[in-house]
């Protein structure tokens, strides 16, 4: 039984880091690489290698998910590493997001993570590791990046809660909450909006993160936090009301 890892947002960023990582865990057979952008799925099975099996599905569109999870029930890999690193997000007030642009990145950043995981799951066995990223933002709400800090909130939540459900079942799962790191994101989040998120204080290599949440998937932790910043972050959000956090982020990013 082949032992695999899959990787959503593999093609850049920190999913592509993770990809190399788990490249030099030799029980790992191979890495189903799986993202939307079909050319930079290819690029990254030209560079990496045979290892490197791509699927092209998009992960707003849940019968694309179902399809590839009736690959998974085909195959019957036994999986080893789930990882979910698709999301993004925009910089702006809500006024500037359409209802069908709130719900695609809902879509993304929540559904998809839950849809996938529970595909997985079934062909886990005792050792297995989910990491779902989640994001500093899951901290506390953040006006002017309010769906990205809800729905990564989700995902910390629902990491953390069936983390516990498959303890006895000897698989972790770990929300990774990095702060910004220097990745495309930006890109994509960036919409020329008047009021928008400008400062990118802790700012980390993805390499760098990515590497600390598998020793910490490793030694079934449940979240994974890198860096001071991030860390000083995560600790004044377990002692600050709210809306004290929310006054903190409108005064630092300007608003």
């Amino acid at each position: 039984m082949k032992k695999i890892a899959i990787i959503t947002g593999a093609s850049s960023g920190i999913g592509r880091e993770f990809v190399k990582l788990l490249l030099r865990e030799k029980e790992i057979h191979e890495i189903w690489a799986v993202a939307r952008d079909k050319e930079k799925l290819s690029r990254l099975q030209k560079r990496y290698g045979e290892r490197i099996k791509t699927f092209s599905v998009d992960l707003s569109d849940l019968d694309a998910i179902l399809e590839f999870g009736k690959i998974i029930k085909q195959k019957k890999p036994q999986i080893k590493y789930l990882i979910n690193s698709a999301g993004y997000a925009k910089f702006c007030s809500y006024r500037e997001l359409s209802a069908e642009q709130t719900v695609n990145m809902i879509d993304v950043n929540c559904s998809a993570v839950a849809a996938v995981t529970l595909l997985a799951v079934p062909y886990m066995k005792r050792g297995s590791h989910i990491l779902n990223l989640s994001s500093q933002a899951s901290f506390q709400p953040l006006p002017y990046l309010n769906v990205y800090s809800a729905a990564k909130s989700f995902v910390r939540n629902y990491s953390r809660a069936l983390h516990e459900e498959l303890k006895n079942e000897g698989i972790s799962v770990t929300a990774v909450c990095p702060g910004w790191m220097r990745t495309a994101f930006y890109r994509r989040a960036f919409i020329g909006a008047r009021q928008t998120v400008n400062n990118f204080s802790g700012m980390a290599r993805p390499g760098n993160v990515a590497a600390k949440a598998l020793r910490d998937a490793k030694k079934n932790k449940d979240t994974s936090v890198y860096g001071m910043y991030v860390k000083t972050a995560h600790l004044a959000a377990k002692v600050l009301p709210q809306k004290m956090m929310m006054k903190l982020w409108m005064k630092q990013q300007n608003f």
